[in-house]
């Protein structure tokens, strides 16, 4: 958590009651994590575990693991912006060059085929 700089005082824990599977015992101890980062509003609920504490780690492992995600992406985002302008404004291959120009007297023939025939005297 201090790599990702996240605070404790930006962290919400509640610990409410499970649901689920399990009965009785499941159903009233407040072994269920709930955790909500306030800058970024993601939130994360915990019951994998019997125990409070364990449920706790885990939440807040998921809760690390889904902003480093949102982290990751953002970077990916940013290089795939770069990447995109970088070969945006490359300037064209010879060998396209040479495509384009070819591909272009093409189209001149075929439209000078369309115009009426000169009339030679």
């Amino acid at each position: 958590m201090t790599k990702l700089r996240i605070l404790d005082d930006d962290l919400v824990e509640k610990f409410i009651l499970g649901s689920g599977s399990g009965g009785q015992k499941i159903n009233k101890t407040s072994s269920c994590v709930y955790l909500k980062h306030i800058p970024s509003g993601l939130e994360v609920k915990c019951q994998a575990g019997r125990s409070r504490e364990m449920n706790r780690f885990l939440a807040r492992h998921e809760l690390c693991e889904r902003l480093e995600g949102i982290r990751r992406q953002k970077i990916q985002e940013r290089i795939d912006e770069q990447e995109k302008n970088r070969r945006q404004n490359r300037p064209p291959s010879r060998r396209s060059k040479q495509r384009s120009v070819a591909e272009k007297r093409r189209n001149s023939e075929k439209k000078s085929l369309r115009r009426a025939p000169k009339d030679r005297d």
